[in-house]
């Protein structure tokens, strides 16, 4: 079975400096569990103009990966924590009590371009974590790189959800399939590009959602870089 978001029908805002596009309605905004992907609660484009920010306001049932794809981030929250994310790096927030934040386009002349994917946890993590780690377009290109998974498999940041989170750079031609454990499900997102999913052409902004099938197969059309997110099924909300 499978679930098909086309870019156009993400939804849109637009504020002063940020504009950002939501696959799924924002969880923070009162999104209910129908309007999501099972285990994904969200997933948000951002681009921010110098001077651009976001609000990030972190749940003890939800962990945020944020992917920094072009410029630089930095983020500050009230009890001082703060730091950069340069563009090529992922960040995983979760836990317990953490304190929102304000993220902004640390450059004065270059757009910032930023992924955030929300993931619900089963079950609280009871201490705060915020890991962050670049990786290397040489380590992302040909294949599905792992970035976020529970057992920090590969040098991945260590995720408190059963979830799994993969980054790809493919050239043209490239055929790359992913492996469906029983009782999990996958979501691909095309950030640039595009690909071929079986019969179903998927441009930048695109996104679908694959279950109960044993793989997701797919060859790209033109240079094109991709999101994967794996979800376990009794994460799922239904």
């Amino acid at each position: 079975m499978r679930t098909l978001r086309r870019h156009e029908e993400r939804e849109q805002q637009a504020q002063g400096k940020r504009r950002s596009w939501s696959t799924f309605p924002r969880p923070e905004l009162g999104a209910g569990p129908g309007d999501s992907f099972r285990g994904l609660a969200g997933l948000d484009e951002n681009r921010l103009l110098p001077g651009g920010s976001l609000q990030v306001l972190p749940a003890d049932d939800l962990e945020i990966v944020t992917y920094v794809r072009e410029g630089a981030l930095t983020f500050q929250d009230p009890t001082g924590r703060s730091g950069v994310l340069q563009a090529g790096e992922f960040q995983c927030l979760s836990g317990k009590g953490l304190a929102p934040r304000t993220e902004s386009n640390a450059s004065r002349s270059d757009t910032a371009h930023v992924f955030q994917i929300f993931l619900r946890l089963g079950q609280v993590c009871l201490e705060s974590q915020q890991q962050q780690r670049r990786f290397s377009a040489a380590e992302r290109r040909g294949g599905l790189s792992v970035v976020v998974a529970p057992d920090a498999r590969r040098g991945s940041l260590r995720a408190c959800s059963d979830s799994l989170v993969y980054s790809a750079l493919l050239d043209l031609g490239k055929h790359v399939v992913h492996a469906i454990a029983p009782g999990r499900g996958a979501w691909l997102h095309v950030v640039k590009g595009a690909v071929t999913l079986q019969e179903l052409v998927l441009s930048a902004g695109d996104g679908a959602g694959v279950t109960s099938e044993r793989a997701l197969s797919l060859t790209a059309r033109e240079d094109t870089e991709l999101l994967l997110v794996d979800v376990r099924a009794s994460d799922w909300v239904h």
